[in-house]
């Protein structure tokens, strides 16, 4: 046999065991995918939105972006001053720690709840790789209260974070709520989920319920399996006044005005950052204008903009979130203190709703 003989049955062993393996990972992921029945939002195969019909960005989008960005320079690390939280708050009083990016730590009704809890150093399958944390957490793992309840929105890398959830699983054993097609995944790392459908809700005790919201976004992991989960908001419907919490989502007016249906809304939790390019990303993050929509749709007493200022993922500077919001704040007419981007370690108490409101919702 000649050396290029060698070389070419060399080669083609190669891309065939290459191709194997990927059939293989393939199919492990696959056994992960939500099988139900059609519904106005899944096909038997994937998810979709009702909202605004979103555009499809595939590699060659992807790679438009990369080539034509002009990215702001982040810094490779931003001070935070971590805070110790309280073991409970009892009752309506109701207090907000932020972790940081999408992480919130809600205390009320004595239960201990996190959104999308995300304490790694990066947003990424790889921690080598990928969008890398610039705000340490504001608040220190080993200081976390016992955990009851985690919420968890949807299952991209910056708000489903394995490790993280396999620290919380086995010190606390939470509560985990998420939309369908997410608990196989977890249930692979050992951990137990409670999953439901957009207009599902869970109790979660005698005066707490949570309920699965319909946002206009999308879900994947590893790029072959996009739509094969669902994603979501969530609303906790509580005495003092609802918590909403919007993950990641794009502007669509119709679902945030549908949250009011669990009764008005004490505090929003909106998402701020993130959406640069606008091309690119409108269908799937808002920016601060467009969250400034959905606060008029809940009509909340008080709101807290999130996923901005700790993983770079898109082109805007750190800092642009807040002083865009701030100004969009300012054209509205909306007094600053209703609407603020708060950063890690900031702990903030939200005032119950007066009966009068809560009687009239």
């Amino acid at each position: 046999m000649t050396t290029l003989a060698v070389i070419v049955c060399a080669l083609a062993g190669i891309y065939a065991a290459l191709w194997l393996a990927q059939r293989a990972f393939v199919t492990s992921v696959a056994r992960d995918w939500w099988r139900g029945p059609v519904t106005d939002h899944f096909d038997g195969a994937r998810f979709r939105n009702l909202g605004p019909p979103p555009q499809f960005h595939g590699r060659r989008d992807m790679l438009r972006w990369k080539m034509t960005s002009k990215a702001a320079v982040w810094p490779k690390s931003v001070p935070v001053t971590p805070v110790v939280p309280a073991e409970r708050i009892e009752g309506e009083a109701l207090f907000v720690t932020v972790i940081g990016h999408i992480t919130m730590l809600v205390q009320t009704q004595g239960l201990n709840i996190l959104t999308d809890p995300v304490w790694s150093d990066r947003a990424s399958p790889f921690q080598w790789a990928g969008p890398k944390r610039v705000r340490a957490p504001g608040v220190a793992f080993d200081d976390l209260p016992r955990i009851d309840v985690v919420l968890l929105s949807h299952n991209h890398y910056d708000h489903l974070d394995m490790a993280t959830l396999k620290r919380l699983w086995a010190r606390d054993r939470p509560r985990i709520v998420t939309p369908i097609g997410n608990a196989a995944l977890l249930e692979r790392h050992g951990i137990t989920a409670s999953e439901g459908d957009w207009g599902d809700s869970f109790e979660l005790g005698a005066t707490a319920r949570v309920h699965i919201e319909r946002v206009q976004h999308w879900s994947s992991r590893w790029g072959f399996d996009s739509y094969r989960a669902l994603w979501c908001g969530f609303t906790l419907e509580l005495p003092g006044g609802s918590v909403y919490f919007s993950g990641d989502c794009g502007l669509d007016a119709s679902a945030f005005a549908a949250v009011r249906r669990h009764g008005p809304v004490r505090l929003a939790m909106l998402g701020i950052g993130a959406y640069e390019p606008r091309w690119f990303m409108q269908y799937h993050h808002m920016n601060p204008a467009d969250a400034l929509v959905a606060f008029a749709e809940l009509a909340p007493a008080r709101a807290i903009g999130m996923h901005w200022g700790v993983f770079k993922l898109t082109d805007e500077a750190i800092d642009t979130p807040p002083t865009a919001l701030a100004a969009a704040l300012a054209a509205a007419g909306i007094a600053p203190h209703r609407f603020t981007a708060e950063t890690a370690g900031a702990v903030i108490e939200i005032d119950a709703l007066p009966v009068a409101a809560l009687v009239a919702g």
